[in-house]
């Protein structure tokens, strides 16, 4: 599988989100760029989970339908023709990180992937139905992880 860098310009890898792009700043998910696509993705995907959550890992995130020369996003930006996937508050769409109060800090693994044929995926698809399209799918990935604690 090929490689593809993936940063944020509003925190580095392993390094805390800031709050304007969590739950109770009202969901606006953060700036991401990351390197071009190789030539043979057609479409790219994101998600973006927390695996420290009390109850198993949480959605935050599903974004499929990405332009495969698209390489980053503002912040709370949604490119036309991408299709958004339920979230673990059950909205569609970014939902930003909301731990316990007091809990050590949680991890959050914003994922990019390429994919060499298109999706398929429609809006409110679940976490489920954009892994079995990564597993058939991907030739390319790249990981970002920020934390966030309250």
């Amino acid at each position: 599988m090929h490689e593809m860098t993936l940063r944020s310009r509003a925190f580095g890898d392993q390094d805390p989100i800031p709050a304007e792009y969590s739950h109770a700043n009202g969901d606006t998910s953060p700036p991401l760029e990351w390197s071009e696509a190789p030539g043979e993705v057609v479409e790219l995907a994101l998600v973006c989970e927390d695996p420290d959550a009390p109850s198993g890992t949480f959605v935050h995130w599903l974004l499929a339908g990405i332009p495969p020369k698209t390489t980053g996003l503002e912040p709370g930006e949604r490119p036309a023709g991408t299709v958004t996937g339920r979230n673990g508050y059950g909205t569609p769409g970014y939902g930003g990180p909301h731990p316990p109060p007091g809990d050590r800090p949680h991890r959050y693994f914003f994922r990019l992937y390429g994919l060499a044929e298109p999706s398929g995926l429609t809006d409110g698809f679940t976490t489920e139905d954009l892994q079995a399209v990564i597993e058939e799918k991907a030739v390319a990935s790249g990981p970002l992880v920020g934390t966030y604690r309250r």
